[in-house]
């Protein structure tokens, strides 16, 4: 069973299941963020869905170089953990299945293509803080307690 996190989903909404990689992506003591600006900023691992017949690493090297501009090297999947929430640029309530990843930053190619993301960089207590839901304020924990910061 993955675990949710986040609010419990309503009894009559219905959800459109919707799977995802995301990645931690430890950089120099530090971890390289995906903001997704907007009226209400909010702070993501960068990822994002798994289109149909992609696997879930393709997809996270997809998605990282979409919301940060970075090539990524040898990922290593952490684990799942699953949320429902809206989401306004699809019109659509998901039940998210976030698999999660680390992986280490090679280079930044260029700039973040994704509309209306910048990618920034913060220490492990700042990104447990910033981050915009549940999940990802977990894995990030818990990665970094593992590694003895």
């Amino acid at each position: 069973m993955i675990r949710r996190v986040g609010h419990a989903p309503g009894a009559e909404q219905k959800y459109v299941m919707r799977p995802g990689a995301y990645a931690v992506l430890p950089l120099g003591g530090r971890l390289l963020l995906t903001c997704q600006l907007g009226e209400t900023p909010d702070m993501q691992l960068p990822g994002g869905g798994i289109d149909p017949g992609e696997s879930a690493p393709r997809a996270l090297h997809r998605e990282v170089m979409e919301e940060t501009g970075w090539r990524i090297a040898a990922p290593r999947r952490l684990g799942a953990f699953r949320r429902f929430a809206y989401m306004p640029e699809y019109d659509l309530w998901a039940e998210k299945i976030c698999h999660v990843y680390v992986a280490r930053p090679v280079y930044q190619v260029r700039e973040p293509s994704e509309p209306d993301h910048v990618s920034l960089v913060l220490s492990p207590d700042e990104a447990t803080v910033a981050l915009g839901n549940d999940g990802d304020r977990l894995f990030v924990s818990r990665y970094f307690s593992r590694q003895g910061r």
